[in-house]
């Protein structure tokens, strides 16, 4: 038997490899490590996907450490090979059908899936998702010349896609079935300006829009709408959402609801076996950002070299850019009842600004055009601590310029 303790981590992307990297900082060569990734290639950063969609980056830039590092960490790296199945009752896990892995501690984070909508017509050759390298390299290859592509979904990565998309020359449409896009972090105002954004990048987006069927003779042809109105397509990338990868989970007996669940250190129904990133079901939430699966992450690096750790949850924050457009989102979007609303907008300079205040706290903010406040904000609305008088004159126009001393 080794005299270290076999660790095999299931999935190599964003959230696995943070973790790789705080255990080989807190304590190298604690364990044997083994990490096993389903995708032909090393961790890669999908938040530069629609930058690769578009041409403005290529896969080697959006890679993150060379299989180099790996080996000088010693850690064992499969790619391209998912593990299959879980032994449990032995601490076995199987890849594929012929390589066999024993594990003393086991971690999942095999991430999510695209939801595909159960549409009529949503088989057809032409319907993709876009989610990884895979998926840029199928679009790229739909995406002909002339050709006529709609992308469902108005959340981030269907503006992402379709951004991409529109990058490329490419007859891009948006539908989204809500009112405005990104309504999850943008109320209307900031909405409005994200659509405008978009536009100008020459996407169409078609808000209120609720897809019926997905038609065509052999391959996609067009888009019906419940409405009756028909939408011409010869491509169609489905974004809208994804759901926690839970199968492998579930097919070896571990508690899972919308996620696999976890406790505050991460582990499992399973005393030996944890989750983290965007399979992991923590205090009923599944979270599909980045953020707080690096703070998973952080967290069971420590408790895995026998630190004390708890992951509270994560109070979530956006921050991006789309279109080119800084937006940042944190705490509640539209105003509740009670609360109050400070608002900056100038829709010409594309700024818009508000702060929704409650019970003289900081209970949200929505910033498009000008972020350089969200850092103070997030402090806040995490707190709870009580504005200052200078707060609201601060978050709104930045700090007064200090002023030297005679």
């Amino acid at each position: 038997m080794s005299a270290k303790d076999r660790l095999v981590v299931v999935g190599n992307g964003m959230a696995s490899l943070r973790l790789l990297e705080r255990l080989t900082e807190r304590a190298p060569g604690r364990y044997d490590v083994t990490v096993v990734g389903a995708e032909p290639v090393a961790a890669y950063n999908r938040v530069l996907l629609s930058s690769l969609l578009g041409g403005e980056v290529d896969e080697a830039a959006c890679g993150f450490r060379p299989l180099s590092w790996y080996e000088e960490h010693g850690l064992r790296l499969v790619t391209g090979a998912p593990v299959t199945e879980i032994d449990r009752a032995n601490r076995i896990a199987l890849v594929g059908e012929t390589h066999v892995l024993p594990y003393d501690r086991l971690v999942l984070a095999v991430g999510s899936l695209p939801i595909r909508l159960p549409l009529p017509g949503i088989d057809l050759p032409g319907v993709l998702t876009f989610r990884d390298f895979a998926d840029v390299a199928a679009i790229r290859k739909a995406a002909v010349e002339h050709a006529k592509a709609v992308v469902i979904g108005g959340g981030l990565l269907g503006l992402e896609a379709a951004v991409g998309l529109a990058r490329l020359g490419v007859d891009t449409t948006l539908v989204h079935v809500m009112d405005r896009v990104m309504e999850r972090q943008l109320d209307h105002a900031a909405a409005r300006l994200v659509r405008t954004a978009m536009e100008a990048r020459g996407v169409k987006v078609v808000l209120s829009a609720d897809t019926a069927a997905i038609e065509g003779n052999g391959k996609v042809e067009r888009l019906r709408m419940k409405d009756g109105s028909v939408i011409p397509a010869d491509l169609v990338v489905m974004s809208v959402g994804i759901r926690a990868s839970t199968a492998l989970a579930q097919s070896c007996g571990l508690a899972c609801a919308r996620g696999i669940t976890v406790d505050d250190r991460m582990t499992t129904s399973d005393p030996a076996i944890h989750a983290l990133g965007e399979c992991a079901e923590h205090r009923g939430v599944v979270y599909g950002l980045v953020e707080p699966a690096y703070e998973q992450a952080e967290v069971l690096a420590r408790h895995l070299v026998g630190e004390a750790a708890a992951y509270p949850g994560t109070s979530l924050a956006t921050s991006l850019k789309v279109s080119g457009l800084p937006v940042f989102s944190a705490g509640v979007v539209d105003t509740p009842d009670g609360a109050e609303a400070v608002v900056m907008h100038d829709a010409a300079a594309g700024l818009y600004r508000k702060l929704i205040i409650a019970d003289g706290r900081l209970a949200g903010a929505v910033f498009v055009g000008d972020i350089s406040e969200q850092a103070r904000c997030k402090e806040l609305i995490r707190s709870g601590a009580p504005l200052s008088p200078d707060d609201r004159d601060d978050l709104m126009f930045g700090p007064a310029p200090k002023t030297l001393a005679a």
